[in-house]
């Protein structure tokens, strides 16, 4: 089988970066380049470039990479459901505002944050425009235009010798609306009172309790334990430890896990980089396996639909998530408090590692509370989640109706592209809590 395809991305980014009261960063570049993949005999040669003149050449220059690795079995590509160009509409064009406005923007929401004990603030935006053309020789030709604007605040306080800090992050497929519709000058303030709140709180003692993680650990939990864990490429490579339980009970049946570039959050696409369309893939199903996530060469080794082929810029594309998350329950948060009763609430990321061959994590919380009866009480810091996969999805207990997505990057293969992650309120019957003890 002998096929190619060709990617040429062009775009803009602005930059801009405020750390305590200076401008420590205003950039705007231009990119353009150029991404071909050639299918010879089994073998993938590659070829990227900053120039997008000559495609011929640079297919011709694959194809001769493929023919001489060579020698490998026979590959056969998935068929996929074509994608559909498309512009990603946006109310408020970046482009419209003048960088000194925006550059003014950002001084402001930093001075929001500098409240009375914060000892440093930092503050960044960005937005980029990314247009993408692509062909393939099996007939595709899709364009698509998508706008992605964001903004984070960090501030720390600090006393007797004591740092504690908090962060607030918004970005989505979106333009300058993102600003009226996140109010960054509250987030500012909201980061740098709660930073103050947590060098009055304590370290709890490490142990065995029942938990409810927030929206965004959950989100994060589903991303890294579960996410990619159902990643074709890590499968195949035998590091993920749902390999091969496609069709067992891996969870609760409260727990249903799905992966959708089509949703307007910041991992969207209207096609992936192989021109798949963009559609849901059920991942979990009531505590079932159901799928994986595939490109046209996981899907053909292993069965299923490809339509999460991702790369960053005209990098190659490789098997990434793009907005994955658990799906509401019915249970409203209070009913979640009250029936863990005693335990512990966890509320945000701040990192963490995930081994996804022996299925087992360990997450930062940015803070959390002590439930007693029922009941939020004192506030803690210095505390993180771990557990095995597969145990902690056993042990979902309840699943809130507040979903929410957030949004970051997510790294692999050295690439970082934008995804969304998100989650209800979860309450786990039992995992581990590191404190002081």
């Amino acid at each position: 089988m002998e096929f190619f395809d060709t990617r040429i991305v062009r775009g803009r980014r602005i930059s801009i970066v405020v750390d305590n009261s200076k401008v420590e960063e205003i950039s705007e570049s231009i990119f353009q380049g150029v991404a071909v993949r050639a299918l010879v005999d089994g073998a993938w040669g590659f070829v990227r470039s900053d120039s997008i003149e000559d495609l011929e050449r640079s297919i011709e220059r694959a194809c001769g990479i493929a023919r001489a690795i060579g020698g490998r079995e026979i590959l056969n590509l998935a068929e996929s459901e074509r994608g559909l160009s498309c512009r990603v509409p946006v109310k408020k064009d970046p482009s419209s505002v003048s960088l000194e406005e925006k550059v003014d923007l950002v001084r402001e929401i930093e001075r929001a944050a500098r409240l009375p004990g914060i000892s440093s603030t930092r503050v960044f935006y960005t937005d980029i425009l990314t247009e993408t053309e692509y062909s393939s020789s099996d007939g595709a030709s899709l364009r698509s235009s998508v706008t992605r604007t964001g903004f984070g605040i960090s501030a720390v306080a600090m006393r007797s010798g004591l740092l504690q800090s908090s962060s607030e992050i918004r970005a989505g497929v979106c333009g300058l609306e993102l600003i009226e519709r996140e109010d960054p000058f509250e987030l500012a303030r909201r980061a740098a009172r709660t930073a103050l709140d947590l060098l009055d709180a304590r370290v709890p003692e490490g142990g065995r309790f029942p938990v409810v993680l927030d929206q965004e650990l959950g989100g994060v939990f589903i991303h890294e334990a579960v996410g990619h864990a159902a990643e074709g490429d890590i499968v195949l490579e035998g590091g993920s430890i749902l390999q091969g339980r496609v069709g067992e009970q891996i969870g609760s049946e409260l727990v249903t896990v799905k992966d959708d570039p089509s949703l307007m959050h910041y991992g969207h696409y209207p096609f992936d980089d192989e021109g798949s369309a963009a559609r849901e893939t059920v991942l979990v199903e009531n505590g079932i396996l159901r799928s994986y996530l595939h490109t046209r060469e996981t899907a053909g080794r292993l069965g299923g639909s490809p339509r999460n082929a991702r790369a960053q810029g005209y990098n190659r594309p490789i098997v990434r998530m793009s907005n994955t998350y658990l799906a509401n329950g019915d249970w409203s948060l209070e009913e979640i408090f009250e029936e863990m009763r005693d335990g512990v609430y966890l509320i945000g990321s701040r990192g963490g590692q995930v081994n996804t061959a022996e299925g087992i994590f360990q997450f930062n919380a940015r803070r959390g509370y002590l439930v007693r009866k029922g009941e939020i009480s004192e506030l803690i810091r210095d505390v993180s989640l771990s557990g095995q996969t597969l145990s902690i999805l056993k042990g979902v207990r309840a699943v809130a109706d507040d979903l929410r997505f957030n949004s970051g990057g997510c790294g692999k293969g050295g690439q970082v592209v934008p995804v969304g992650d998100g989650a209800p309120h979860i309450l786990i019957e039992e995992a581990v809590v590191g404190g002081a003890g």
